[in-house]
């Protein structure tokens, strides 16, 4: 009992650290982290398609600072991970064993993602229950080919996530989320009703609304400038999550995962990348 209720303390005090101390983590720890994630983590098949890649040298965190849009905690914080979906390993030894080549696919690129998010969950929780802090970087995907050029990373394999590690120093309050049932589903996917819906992000809007107006008054200027009167409205803005901007995200990603060797084949196959070969998708009705 006293696990459950440490390990529940430990899920409900989770803060993302934006601000760390320049103190050094110890080696062992690090290490330990790692293997007791990886062997606490599940893995599809077992086949553990993913690699972890420690970045503590200055000079190569300054460069991932810059691909990272600058976010100065990774000039603070003793440590930066790179968490890769990667297949190249796992074909490596394929081949020296004389098995026919595989997971150079998008299935095999889905499951060593997938792979590697849980593993990045792990690390976190294990560095969180020894008091560090740590904050995921979605900017990982902004910059996947870049930093697969960074970090030397071979074909068919991909950087999916980030983890900025360190000592806080910051006590930051834990952000809000949303009601319990606007995730959770009962034998099958439940839709709610525009007001039902409105509800459940009735809190998010006034908090998350607060929360990005009190930044300051240049942002409250450039809510202004750009006609934004909600919070909806903020996150697909140009201040936020322009969609121009994920569209070009996507098209490097997808543009990496054929030129690393994911997806090559089913590029080439006709009409696979056709939409008007692909029969639109409607959402079922309740029955």
């Amino acid at each position: 009992m006293e696990s459950a209720e440490a390990f529940s303390a430990l899920l409900r005090g989770h803060r993302s650290i934006r601000r760390f101390k320049p103190d050094p983590i110890d080696q062992s720890v690090i290490e330990t982290v790692c293997e007791e994630a990886v062997a606490g983590s599940s893995s599809s098949g077992n086949l553990n398609t993913f690699s972890i890649i420690l970045s503590q040298d200055p000079a190569r965190r300054a460069a991932l600072h810059a691909l990272h849009y600058e976010q100065d905690m990774i000039l603070q914080a003793p440590l930066v991970i790179t968490f890769c979906a990667d297949t190249f390993r796992t074909r490596r030894w394929l081949r020296i064993r004389e098995a026919r080549d595989n997971f150079n696919n998008l299935q095999g690129f889905v499951v060593a993602a997938f792979d590697a998010l849980i593993v990045a969950q792990s690390v976190a929780l294990a560095f969180e229950s020894r008091g560090l802090g740590i904050c995921y970087m979605g900017t990982t995907v902004d910059s996947c080919d870049a930093i697969a050029d960074l970090l030397g990373l071979p074909e068919t394999c991909i950087p999916v996530t980030s983890l900025v590690v360190g000592w806080p120093d910051e006590d930051p309050p834990r952000r809000d989320r949303l009601p319990l049932a606007s995730y959770l589903h009962h034998e099958r996917y439940e839709h709610p009703s525009d007001e039902g819906l409105l509800a459940l992000y009735a809190d998010r809007e006034v908090k998350g609304w607060h929360r990005y107006r009190s930044m300051g008054p240049e942002i409250v200027a450039e809510m202004a400038a750009h006609g934004i009167t909600s919070l909806a409205q903020f996150y697909t803005s140009d201040l936020k999550y322009a969609p121009a901007r994920c569209e070009a995200t996507s098209r490097r990603l997808f543009r990496l995962l054929i030129e690393n060797g994911f997806t090559d084949r089913l590029v080439a196959e006709p009409g696979i990348c056709d939409p008007a070969a692909t029969a639109s998708r409607e959402t079922p009705a309740d029955p």
